[in-house]
């Protein structure tokens, strides 16, 4: 069953591709652990992104949940990547965050327009799935406005498999 979305919790500042590691708040005003982040930003049009995006996740999530959890959420990131680079014309940025119960991603483009999950062309093997990938893999997903366009997001959590 799918989970309600939530809010993001405590913002956490970090340069452009770097990673940083704070402590996350509660909503009560406890803390809950240590948290990891990766911000990236993924240049116009510039899909080497994808596997070097990949590879940073991949070493943020070394010692994070259980097998086969790290390779879900290459996959999602990189559907979420891909689609920010090839349906928009300017930049995105992606932001990963690693909690002690939940991963979350998020990669936000300046492009109003809100993505929707389409039924794949049995024709065509290369276009049409990303959606459709995130929301039968994901533990939760969906779309935030922003005054000038989204941020599409996904999370996981560290105990699913």
């Amino acid at each position: 069953m799918k989970r309600q979305a939530r809010g993001s919790g405590s913002t956490v500042i970090a340069n452009t591709s770097a990673r940083k590691q704070t402590v996350q708040d509660t909503a009560d005003g406890g803390e809950r652990g240590p948290v990891s982040q990766l911000r990236r930003r993924l240049g116009r049009a510039d899909l080497r992104a994808v596997p070097e995006t990949r590879r940073a996740l991949r070493e943020l999530l070394r010692h994070w949940g259980r097998p086969g959890q790290s390779e879900t959420a290459e996959l999602l990131t990189s559907e979420l990547v891909t689609n920010a680079l090839v349906h928009t014309d300017q930049d995105a940025y992606l932001t990963a965050t690693v909690g002690p119960d939940c991963l979350r991603v998020e990669v936000r483009d300046f492009v109003a327009g809100r993505p929707q999950p389409r039924r794949p062309d049995p024709g065509d093997a290369t276009h049409g799935r990303g959606l459709a990938l995130v929301q039968s893999l994901a533990d939760a997903w969906g779309v935030r406005p922003h005054a000038t366009g989204k941020a599409v997001w996904f999370e996981l959590g560290a105990e699913m498999a």
